[in-house]
């Protein structure tokens, strides 16, 4: 139903129904006692807990997602991510946009097995302060969406499944919002 729906929002903005672009990234969600050994330490967020991994389309709406302890690594996560996009999508996306924890050649041949090509969205090296990076911010605002779900907002499920479920039901929530705010 979820996919329904986005192809639908997608229809009415003026998009295919199936994109052909995507953009991944992960965020580290801080665990409780209750995700017990499923957490994991990441050392750049510096905080015990677990990665969710996830794919959207260019316009937020989730695509694919997967759940990790935290330690994993995301270039780890490109295969699982490619498959999940290619069997939601039916096989559209060419595209996916990463920022620099992709980088690689393990991920782009991961990728490239499913039919996506990544391009790795880098900083300018003149950067000076908070830069705004193409396509990027997308999935930031995604994440940003999520995490004004309290559910959501730190991990309190004892399974990875019901965790991913909760970030499903989150994202159809926010499309169901979108699609009643719609005004031709």
């Amino acid at each position: 139903m979820v996919h329904d729906l986005r192809a639908l929002l997608r229809v009415l903005s003026g998009r295919r129904p199936q994109p052909t672009a995507a953009i991944y990234d992960g965020r580290t969600i801080q665990s409780t006692p209750e995700s017990g050994a499923r957490a994991g330490y990441d050392g750049h967020k510096k905080k015990n807990g677990s990665k969710v991994h996830i794919a959207v389309d260019t316009l937020g709406h989730l695509l694919a997602l997967h759940v990790t302890p935290a330690d994993d690594q995301e270039r780890a996560q490109v295969a699982e991510l490619s498959r999940q996009v290619q069997a939601a999508t039916g096989d559209s996306v060419e595209l996916a946009y990463v920022d620099q924890g992709y980088t690689g050649d393990d991920p782009a041949a991961d990728a490239q097995a499913h039919g996506i090509r990544l391009e790795v969205v880098k900083l300018p090296e003149a950067k000076k302060g908070f830069v705004l990076l193409p396509r990027r911010w997308v999935v930031e605002r995604s994440f940003a969406w999520s995490g004004r779900f309290r559910r959501l907002a730190r991990d309190y499920e004892r399974l990875a499944t019901t965790l991913a479920g909760l970030h499903f039901v989150a994202f159809a929530c926010l499309m169901l919002a979108k699609l009643f705010r719609w005004d031709p």
